[in-house]
């Protein structure tokens, strides 16, 4: 059976008894990236390295309580095979959730994730900005959103397609905020237009 990714985006854990619920967060995201950088988190869950799992658990954790509780119920002098065995699979699926779901559009086939390149607190910081810029979340709303949900959002909001509200690229935005500009401007069709008046 292959795994299929929830539309609601959590995990929830269960060991000896014990239950913590973590959520793939912006704020998780962004924090777990600039601590480890997620090569080395998989890795780290990969090689069972309890740094990193517990960090995991606590960073995600949708109550930092939780998270803690959670821990130092499995500290109580036993073996760490079955915990380690509980957790492995759950938070590698919750570190896939870091990434946004893919857009699927029907004219495009999915583009795989290795093939590019791409610099997640890039990704993160400009998810930040449509959250607080495009969507009006406040603050504290976007960095509790999952990657995924403040895409969702974004789309629901602006569409993708041919016909719908595009909006502009947010650095492009950036740039004309900071020359005065409206921030909707979209440069690039000015130039698109002047040029096919000129060739006309």
């Amino acid at each position: 059976m292959t795994y299929q990714r929830p539309a609601y985006e959590q995990v929830s854990i269960e060991h000896d008894g014990h239950v913590v619920v973590l959520r793939p967060t912006l704020r998780a995201a962004a924090t777990l990236e600039a601590r480890y950088g997620f090569p080395a988190i998989f890795r780290g869950l990969d090689e069972l390295n309890l740094t990193i799992i517990a960090d995991t658990i606590l960073t995600a954790s949708s109550t930092g309580q939780g998270g803690a509780a959670f821990l130092r119920s499995e500290a109580a002098g036993r073996p760490l095979s079955p915990f380690f065995l509980a957790v492995k699979q759950p938070l590698a699926e919750l570190v896939s959730m870091f990434f946004p779901a893919p857009v699927q559009s029907l004219d495009t086939a999915p583009q795989p994730l290795g093939e590019t390149k791409i610099d997640m607190r890039n990704v993160y910081r400009d998810l930040y900005r449509v959250a607080t810029g495009w969507l009006g979340w406040t603050p504290e709303q976007a960095w509790n959103a999952t990657p995924t949900e403040i895409n969702e959002a974004f789309i629901g909001r602006f569409g993708t397609g041919e016909g719908s509200k595009k909006a502009p690229d947010p650095e492009q935005a950036a740039r004309n905020i900071a020359e005065g500009l409206d921030p909707e401007f979209d440069r690039a069709g000015l130039q698109a237009l002047k040029a096919k008046i000129a060739s006309n």
